[in-house]
């Protein structure tokens, strides 16, 4: 079993392309496999939130070989280095995309709409969160239900 990788300061990782995300890997311990960079293609790729098993499948049309359990691995290292974002959006699996594409949604318990919400909506609920409580708020990771204009 490999050892975690280790993750980087809050905030300090930055990158643009498959080529920087691999650097960062080595940078902080871990290997720059085949498998990894698949899956990094198949997520610069797609813009929409993707489930494991979505992933596993586009990772699997390229390189049929790789199991769930290493993009499920992959997942998580990419998760620790802050490359990777998951969400949970309503009672389905959670949903993987690359971290500087994360945003809040507001998901309709009538009908199931998904909306993106604008991060800066969360901005004063962050700031409260911070000053009165010492909590650092993470909009992205579930969405806020509630009912859509048509269902209301």
């Amino acid at each position: 079993m490999s050892k975690p990788l280790a993750a980087p300061d809050p905030g300090t990782v930055e990158f643009e392309t498959v080529d920087d995300v691999m650097a960062l890997v080595r940078a902080r311990g871990g290997r720059a496999t085949s498998s990894r960079r698949v899956l990094l293609d198949v997520l610069f790729e797609v813009e929409d939130h993707l489930t494991a098993e979505e992933l596993t499948e586009a990772v699997q049309a390229r390189a049929p070989d790789v199991h769930i359990s290493t993009v499920y691995r992959n997942l998580e290292d990419l998760q620790r280095l802050g490359v990777v974002a998951h969400s949970h959006l309503g009672h389905g699996p959670a949903t993987y995309q690359l971290a500087p594409l994360a945003h809040a949604h507001f998901i309709c318990s009538g009908c199931g709409t998904r909306v993106e919400a604008p991060d800066e909506w969360f901005g004063s609920l962050a700031r409260n969160a911070k000053a009165k409580l010492g909590f650092t708020i993470d909009p992205h990771h579930f969405a806020i239900v509630g009912r859509c204009a048509a269902c209301s």
